[in-house]
Order: structure tokens, then sequence, then C-alpha cells
């Protein structure tokens, strides 16, 4: 069993066995992260799916309000006018051979891949690289987009998202935010991470959809959320 160091324990004794409001989840989350860098605030969220079924699975992009707290990297697969649009909306990377080679090497030095519909028959023999990343361009999470709205894609990109996503646990984990953050933006994209696994819950799965929730930072022990007031916040937006 692995220990705990002073800092964690201390953490955990001031957490305790509770359950908390997202507010007052926020509030712990801010006052444990003591570490001397910007502590990542994620959100876990325990399902009753099963993912060896394929109608159990979920797969959604959460659009949060206050980004993800790091700048966001993103390569287009775009031609012309449409190359055009995503580089002056903040493209980071415009696919060209070069870049198709660099990726075949190994090369993934970015965040988010998007790509226009017309690129994506092209896209075939990257997705051995690409996929096994999980960067490969999908219409489900919102990277395989209309000639006409790649620049929207991109700023959505740049501005923050967050892929929810199941392991092979029925377990979602995904990052929020940071903690400098405020309570309130970290609430604000706690529920829309929330509200957006309560959308896709699967018709395969009968009753509750979600087991427990955690909010946890990157060095802190987790913060147990309260169903009821996530339900109930989650149906206010």
């Amino acid at each position: 069993m692995s220990k705990h160091g002073k800092r964690y324990l201390t953490a955990a004794s001031e957490i305790g066995e509770g359950l908390f409001t997202p507010g007052e989840a926020a509030s712990l989350a801010k006052k444990v992260a003591t570490a001397k860098f910007d502590e990542a605030v994620e959100l876990h969220i325990s399902t009753s799916a099963d993912p060896r079924h394929a109608d159990q699975q979920i797969r959604e992009v959460a659009e949060l309000p206050h980004g993800t707290g790091k700048s966001v990297r993103v390569l287009v697969f775009a031609e012309d006018d449409a190359a055009a649009s995503a580089s002056a909306a903040g493209a980071d990377f415009i696919a060209d051979d070069e870049i198709i080679k660099r990726i075949e090497g190994g090369w993934a030095d970015f965040d988010i891949a998007i790509a226009t519909t017309d690129q994506m028959p092209k896209l075939g023999r990257l997705g051995r690289y690409l996929g096994r990343r999980g960067l490969m361009p999908n219409p489900r999470t919102g990277t395989v987009v209309a000639v006409d709205a790649i620049a929207d894609a991109v700023n959505s990109a740049k501005k923050g998202r967050s892929e929810v996503r199941m392991d092979k646990q029925a377990i979602i984990h995904t990052r929020i935010g940071v903690a400098s953050f405020t309570e309130q933006q970290i609430v604000d994209n706690m529920m829309s991470v929330y509200a957006t696994v309560l959308r896709a819950k699967p018709e395969g799965v009968k009753g509750s959809l979600v087991k427990s929730a955690t909010l946890t930072t990157s060095m802190g022990p987790g913060i147990k959320l309260d169903l009821n007031a996530l339900e109930a916040a989650a149906k206010a937006l």
C-alpha cells in the first residue's frame, strides 16, 4: 500500500468523509491545493454503464466556460480558404505534407486535431498514429466539421473543452480547470461536464447512470460530491 505524505494526510483530514455540494467541493479543492505549482482540478465520475457494450459507450465533448487553465495547441487538416480561416482563428499548425510525415514519425506536439469533412479520406493513413493517442478527428467530438465551420471549431478548441470519455472501468476522468480558478469558475466548468454526462446517458443503461462523483486536485485527496446537489444544479442549467 502506498504511503501518503503529511500534506496529503492533512488535506484528507480537512475533507473528511462527507458529501459536498459543487460549491463546497470547489472551495475545499482550492483550500487543500497547497503545492508550489498551480494544481489541475479534475472531475471523476463512476458510471453504471458497461463499456464492453458498444451501445453503452460514452464519448462526448463538454464546452468549458472558463477553459482548462492551460494553453491548447490545435492542429488543423484543411486546405485553401478553410486553412486560411483556421489560421486566422488561431490554429497552431495547418497540416501539410511535412507535418504528415512528422506525425508518421511519432510527432504529436498538439492537443487537438480538427479536420474539415473533405479531408477525412486523406486521414486514413494517419489513423494508426492519431487513433492510439486519442487525437484522431471524430464527428462525435466536434473535431470533424464543415468547411465553413472551421473557424468556430478552432475558436472553441482554443477557448477550452473537455472530452468526456469512459475508461475500461466505466469511469470518466476529465480536467475542469486549475486551483487558481475562482470557486465559481470551477463550479461552472464542473456543471458543464456533469450536465453533458447526464445528457449522454446510453439507452441501454437502466436506472441511474452516475454511481459516484469525486473532485480532486493534482496532489490532493478526493472530495466526494453530493449527487442530489449535482443533479439539481445540472437541471437548473
